[in-house]
């Protein structure tokens, strides 16, 4: 979907910033990096780094950001790898991350391969394309000698992806109160900006009974039949289309075979909205019928044989803010100023979730190129005009931390107690 632009104030900053002799070269040295842009991205998703285990890709990351020419670049106790650009004044402090895992175990065949002008490998998009984008801003930074008034925090998470939880992300934001902005770079077409965070809550649930022989020990209860009663009454809840909450039972197993009463059996349940209450209120009613699944196979049975283990794998916070935030507003403005069409797909679940729940004005930006096949063996990338992603990130970072000499911050500071 197609979004404006309503603080004309906003783009004015952003259309004098891209007039500055220096902003201009660094938007065309962008463009002329596309090729070392793509070999970074290649190189990157080489390196296998699954969830829990992104070690490899960090100590190579960490490498990349030391020869770039941050200062005190670390690996933190999580793992997350970043560094600081310092600004000349007293102003904001930007974060602006990419993650580094991906959903691919170690054993997977990594290795990009090139196939009529695209790109095909595991990760290659998501999210090599979003750390190769922050290295050639960098370098884009160094190559036009750009100063920025407050100062930017720039690197990598660990453990974006799946039961990863942003457990990166929310230790780096649990170690910070210096934070005033975050933006987070994610595959995506050049003008897309995501400002609302989508929140979930996952679980495991397992239900354990007696077991035994379908005929012989016929009469005692099942945990599969329990599991069967639970999800039958979550799959008939009634959800509001606004705010857009969600449920499903993604994974089921159990049993030992076709002739046994189950004595085991678990699910795994995903549930999600744009808004925290509205989270809470269908976590609320799914967990009352999970337990009722266990106490009607008991009713059942006249029995008390069935027992149940719940376990949160799974707590992203959501997350949202007004459309006239200066980090949505310098984001989409300055999609404008490069001539290209800012659009959102409604809210998404990125590291962005974390600050954006805490208060920390927070967006998702594409990191430029097509691509296809996420979180397949058969993913892919397409670079043509993958520049462009590049160009607007730099200049959403430049309208929100100033430029010296030629504007002052658009993003406001914040006290560590706000």
């Amino acid at each position: 979907m197609e979004i404006a632009v309503v603080k004309k104030g906003i783009l004015e900053v952003v259309r004098n910033l891209s007039l500055d002799s220096k902003v201009q070269e660094a938007l065309a040295f962008l463009k002329g990096n596309q090729d070392t842009t793509m070999k970074d991205q290649m190189d990157i998703a080489a390196i296998p780094a699954p969830t829990f285990d992104e070690a490899m890709r960090g100590a190579y990351y960490k490498s990349r950001l030391e020869e770039l020419g941050l200062e005190n670049v670390v690996r933190d106790a999580a793992g997350n790898v970043y560094g600081i650009r310092r600004g000349t004044e007293r102003g904001p402090t930007l974060v602006v991350f990419a993650h580094l895992d991906t959903v691919f175990p170690l054993d997977t065949h990594v290795r990009p391969e090139v196939r009529n002008g695209k790109v095909y490998g595991p990760s290659i998009a998501d999210d090599s394309r979003g750390l190769a984008s922050i290295l050639t801003i960098l370098r884009a930074f160094d190559h036009s000698k750009l100063t920025t008034v407050g100062n930017l925090i720039i690197g990598a998470t660990v453990c974006e992806e799946g039961l990863g939880d942003l457990q990166g992300v929310k230790a780096f934001c649990a170690e910070r109160c210096d934070v005033d902005g975050f933006i987070a770079l994610e595959p995506g077409q050049a003008g897309q900006v995501t400002y609302e965070c989508t929140g979930s809550r996952r679980y495991k649930v397992t239900y354990q009974g007696p077991g035994g022989h379908s005929f012989n020990d016929f009469g005692k209860p099942s945990s599969i039949h329990a599991l069967g009663r639970a999800i039958a009454a979550i799959a008939d809840l009634q959800v509001p289309p606004h705010p857009k909450t969600t449920f499903t039972v993604g994974v089921v197993q159990g049993g030992s075979s076709v002739n046994s009463l189950a004595a085991e059996a678990e699910m795994l349940i995903d549930l999600r909205s744009t808004a925290a209450d509205s989270l809470l209120k269908i976590e609320e009613q799914v967990l009352k019928l999970v337990q009722h699944g266990c106490a009607a196979e008991n009713d059942r049975w006249n029995s008390e044989m069935i027992a149940i283990q719940l376990e949160r794998v799974g707590d992203r916070p959501a997350g949202s803010q007004d459309f006239s935030e200066a980090i949505v507003q310098t984001a989409v403005s300055s999609a404008r100023v490069l001539e290209l069409t800012p659009t959102t797909q409604g809210p998404k679940g990125t590291d962005a979730n974390v600050p954006l729940s805490l208060g920390i004005p927070a967006i998702t930006l594409g990191s430029g190129g097509d691509f296809g096949g996420v979180h397949s063996l058969g993913e892919w990338f397409d670079p043509t005009n993958a520049y462009q992603g590049p160009q607007q990130i730099l200049l959403t970072i430049l309208g929100l931390v100033g430029l010296k000499g030629v504007s002052q911050p658009l993003l406001r500071e914040r006290k560590c107690n706000e």
